[in-house]
């Protein structure tokens, strides 16, 4: 490599917050399942703790001899709804504390996959892991779950939309912290890294490596060579510096797969920010010329911001997959919060952007007493989102009991801070609780 280019590395490194977010190790667990809980769990303990044993040591190492710093090292498994199903057991709180303390021997961030996938209807497994949700999320520490109630080739399963409202109030009832850990899906993918919402699908190998990268700030310094310049040289600008980013992602990738004898899965390119300054999607938005996020142009910039990235990281790697865009988490984006606070980006702005990023509306803090219902309906209209467009969408709001709009909520470390947002005080009650579901779109019928 030529000594400019590593010089530019270390530069992004050193000053511009690049990082490999997380190196994500999927796991089949399809050859635990068994109709005694017990002999499953014992099984799925001793698989995790075998295929992930050295995960965390070879990220440190990789991480000493190259000085690419790796924020987070996670687990993801098949959706325990399925594993469970065998099972007799009515409550799936067992299989979530197998996965807890599977992940805590071997050292990881986080785990996920205690999910169901309801996007069509509802198997006995499904229903008792959502069941289970509120005592799982607040009381294990790095279990993960998603549900996907909704795709483009199945449509909106509202009854399934309906219960994860339900679900969303209870466990803000017991941890405040809880919701950060659910993802509610439409279209979710089997091969994302990222957590809350990653779980190893039914599709992928028996194990697999995959990496998350991340560099707002990166991108936010490229642009700022580019001052005064067209939109098409923005656009380029974002292109030719997720390539590079890419690159450090299938370096990391390649190596890790070697060292731990998995294959190489997918580099997922999503700008994840954080509550850190100059580490934040909203800032490069306003280095395109928004003022603030949330005016008037801001979903035409992510529109931008969000396919240059995908393209210059395909580009740069025939395995980028899971998600791959940018993020827009509130709580988690220094840039957000702020613009929160000067109140030019409410919840409906937000929704207007998820038509064109990677995910949807991502950890919002809202009122404690929102009605079920309404989130619900928040729900349904990401899914729907999703659904017309083709692309994941999800939902990760946060009711903080006893708090009320305008008020600053603390959730810790990466999870960040922000103030309650405001939720539509009009009821969707009446549409929610009709139930049944929302039909597939005309244009899925593709075979």
């Amino acid at each position: 490599m030529e000594t400019n280019k590593i010089l530019e590395t270390i530069h992004m490194i050193s000053d511009e917050k690049l990082d490999i977010r997380t190196i994500t190790m999927g796991i089949s667990l399809l050859d635990c399942i068994d109709s005694d809980s017990d002999r499953a769990c014992e099984r799925i303990y001793q698989k995790i703790t075998t295929k992930a044993a050295d995960l965390v040591k070879v990220g440190e190492q990789i991480e000493a001899e190259y000085g690419i710093p790796i924020i987070n090292k996670r687990i993801s498994v098949t959706p325990i709804a399925l594993i469970a199903a065998a099972s007799s057991d009515q409550n799936y709180f067992k299989y979530a504390q197998t996965l807890d303390r599977a992940a805590k021997a071997v050292g990881v961030n986080f785990i996920g996959g205690f999910s169901a996938l309801v996007q069509k209807g509802y198997q006995s497994g499904d229903r008792r892991l959502i069941a289970s949700l509120p005592q799982v999320l607040a009381e294990t520490d790095l279990v993960c779950s998603s549900v996907n109630v909704g795709s483009t080739r199945s449509g909106i399963n509202m009854d399934a939309v309906a219960e994860m409202g339900r679900i969303v109030k209870a466990a803000a009832e017991r941890s405040t912290t809880a919701n950060t850990k659910l993802v509610v899906f439409c279209n979710a993918v089997e091969d994302n890294p990222f957590m809350a919402g990653a779980f190893h699908g039914v599709g992928e190998g028996d194990a697999v490596v995959s990496v998350g990268v991340s560099g707002p700030g990166v991108v936010k310094h490229a642009l700022e060579k580019v001052k005064g310049e067209s939109l098409n040289v923005v656009a380029e600008t974002i292109k030719k510096t997720a390539f590079k980013v890419t690159r450090m992602g299938q370096l990391v990738g390649t190596i890790a797969s070697k060292r731990l004898g998995v294959p190489f899965g997918i580099v997922d390119l999503s700008l994840a920010p954080t509550p850190a300054v100059g580490d934040s999607v909203a800032q490069i938005l306003e280095e395109i010329g928004l003022a603030k996020v949330g005016t008037h142009g801001t979903t035409a910039a992510l529109a931008l911001l969000n396919d240059a990235v995908k393209k210059g990281g395909i580009m740069a790697c025939s395995r980028v997959g899971g998600l791959s865009g940018a993020f827009i988490p509130v709580s988690e984006d220094a840039g957000m919060i702020s613009a929160v606070e000067a109140g030019s980006l409410n919840i409906e702005k937000l929704e207007a952007m998820t038509a064109v990023c990677s995910v949807g509306l991502d950890m919002i803090p809202i009122p404690g007493d929102t009605p079920a219902e309404t989130i619900a309906a928040m729900i349904a209209d990401e899914a729907a989102i999703g659904m017309i467009n083709n692309k994941t969408t999800a939902v990760r709001v946060l009711p903080v009991k006893g708090k009320k709009v305008g008020e600053m909520v603390e959730f810790g470390g990466l999870m960040g801070y922000a103030p309650v947002m405001a939720v539509n005080p009009a009821s969707s009650a009446t549409m929610i609780n009709r139930g049944g579901s929302i039909p597939a779109p005309i244009h899925s019928f593709k075979n």
